[in-house]
């Protein structure tokens, strides 16, 4: 995904629960992390998403976004509770130009 610095617009990722594995509880929200390539996310770089069915989302960007992000390119990582499980997961590119 491509975002402009000066743009304030919701970051979407598709979850779904793989056959046998972790069940997403909508209860707890996603988390999401916007790290430099070869960076992995610490307590303290997750930020708070929702859930719109079949996505977790984040609003980015300086009008109300939930953080402002520099003109880089990011790995998106998300993590969400899953039943017994917690998968994180590095989701792709975000390039903010």
């Amino acid at each position: 995904m491509d975002l402009a610095a000066l743009s304030t617009e919701f970051v979407k990722v598709t979850v779904v629960a793989k056959a046998g594995g972790a069940s997403i509880n909508p209860a707890v929200p996603p988390a999401f992390a916007f790290l430099a390539d070869g960076v992995t996310p610490e307590t303290g770089d997750w930020l708070t998403g929702e859930w719109l069915a079949p996505h977790a989302r984040i609003l980015i960007g300086p009008n109300g976004g939930s953080t402002t992000l520099e003109p880089a390119d990011y790995k998106v990582w998300i993590k969400f509770a899953g039943g017994s499980e917690t998968p994180i997961h590095r989701t792709g590119t975000l390039t903010v130009y």
